[in-house]
């Protein structure tokens, strides 16, 4: 009998350690992976660095100072982002891969309805739900990591569209060096003082297919919000409605009046020549990300570098159509996207997981990671403060933009639905009327949307 006794006592104790090793506690080593799509000397090579190089180490530590031993691999990659997609469903769909991965924003629906990925909250505990870097975190930008009304992961950085406008220009047509138009009229009516004063290309909009999803971002999708749509709102896509022909009719007011160039929207690379052009002092208006400012014009590695960029490029929020007739009832709107860092259903530490996801979010990581030249807007509005306040640009975006922005639909259709999109500009720019483009639209969404029931109009 006391044999079989000390025999419970061990099973006992052994059962503690396998417990001990899926919480974290009984002093076994605690393996945890992260991956992104990054690599040394290769894709996003200052990402990989930061993990590598600082949160590995730094989260280390701090774990030790706790009492616990943590190990930490980086898993990277350096692929196509759709391999990169692919890949991690692979592994996803196995119950394989890593703890802690990173997804574009906009596979965040597609990976849930999956099962691939599930609320923090459900993975780590009520943790997730009350880390305190969500109340540094503008709830616009929570936005982009929700679905269904859950947190399925956290913003790992996001962006802002604006105007940008040559000021030199605008001087030249007799508009004010500090313009912020409140109206499409407005936009109209600068357009064409900028026409009178002889300004090659008064207005750049993105239109048609051949800029891709740079047409819906930087085009369709801030109008539509404008205008006070969603293309997406309570699981029913947006069809033929009212916002849409509007966003449309303010395409067809800028083409058809010789406001923008038609031939530029249909050129594989228009979206490149309208950079050279701005850059050039031909174009007088241009929508757009802030990675125009950063990447493109900026006047040290810009693809398109402007000298003067800091001198003679102005920009201003995007209007509604009307004051208050955006989305949200909004004076002025805009459009996001990002990345997100979640973690892996199937982890076995799922609460250390956590933890190394928050850590690489926390101000001090973020600090770190946007050192030497690597500055970017980061979810993290106490981060920005500080980090942003040698760029005015990146800093108006973070303060004035973010707090009113606007994100895609994080569902499996939305490329389909984004092309019919562009479609329906092309359509729009080549001569067809906004009700003609918007009818044609609807019924290419019932085709992606499997009929008319899942259509709101």
């Amino acid at each position: 009998m006391r044999l079989r006794k000390i025999s419970a006592v061990a099973v006992l104790a052994l059962s503690a350690a396998a417990c001990g090793q899926s919480s974290g506690g009984g002093g076994d080593t605690i393996e945890l992976t992260i991956t992104q799509n990054a690599i040394a000397g290769g894709k996003n090579a200052k990402g990989a660095e930061y993990i590598a190089k600082w949160v590995i180490p730094q989260f280390e530590a701090a774990q030790k100072a706790k009492g616990k031993d943590v190990k930490v691999k980086f898993i990277p990659s350096g692929v196509d982002d759709e391999q990169y997609k692919t890949k991690l469903s692979l592994d996803l769909k196995s119950g394989k891969g890593a703890d802690v991965l990173d997804i574009d924003g906009i596979w965040m629906g597609e990976f849930a309805e999956a099962g691939y990925i599930k609320p923090l909250a459900e993975v780590a505990g009520p943790e997730a739900e009350s880390w305190d870097g969500w109340s540094q975190i503008p709830e616009a930008v929570q936005g982009l990591a929700t679905f269904s009304g859950k947190k399925y992961a956290l913003p790992v950085g996001t962006d802002g569209r604006v105007l940008y406008f040559n000021k030199t220009l605008m001087t030249k047509a007799g508009l004010p060096a500090d313009w912020q138009p409140k109206s499409w009229q407005e936009i109209i009516d600068a357009g064409t003082k900028l026409k009178a004063a002889g300004v090659p290309v008064p207005i750049q909009i993105n239109a048609g297919t051949a800029m891709g999803e740079a047409t819906s971002m930087q085009g369709v999708l801030p109008l539509l919000a404008g205008a006070g749509g969603e293309v997406q709102k309570d699981g029913k896509w947006t069809g033929a409605a009212q916002p849409l022909k509007d966003a449309l009719g303010l395409y067809q007011k800028i083409y058809s009046q010789g406001l923008g160039d038609p031939k530029l929207q249909q050129e594989a690379k228009g979206r490149d020549k309208s950079f050279a052009q701005f850059a050039e002092g031909k174009i007088g208006i241009l929508m757009e990300g802030d990675y125009f400012w950063r990447g493109v014009i900026n006047p040290t590695d810009g693809v398109a570098k402007m000298a003067d960029r800091d001198q003679t490029v102005g920009y201003a929020k995007i209007p509604a159509m009307e004051p208050g007739k955006g989305l949200r009832s909004q004076d002025f709107v805009s459009m996001s996207g990002g990345a997100l860092r979640t973690l892996n259903p199937n982890s076995k530490h799922p609460k250390e997981a956590f933890e190394l996801l928050a850590f690489t979010l926390s101000a001090e990581g973020l600090k770190e990671e946007t050192k030497n030249g690597n500055v970017r807007i980061t979810p993290r509005t106490d981060v920005n403060k500080e980090i942003l306040a040698g760029d005015p640009l990146l800093a108006y975006i973070s303060e004035e933009v973010l707090p009113l922005t606007a994100y895609r639909p994080p569902v499996a259709l939305y490329p389909q639905v984004s092309t019919a999109l562009q479609e329906a500009t092309a359509a729009v720019v080549s001569g067809k009327t906004p009700d003609e483009a918007a009818a044609e639209y609807q019924k290419k969404l019932e085709g992606i949307a499997g009929g008319a029931g899942n259509i709101a109009s």
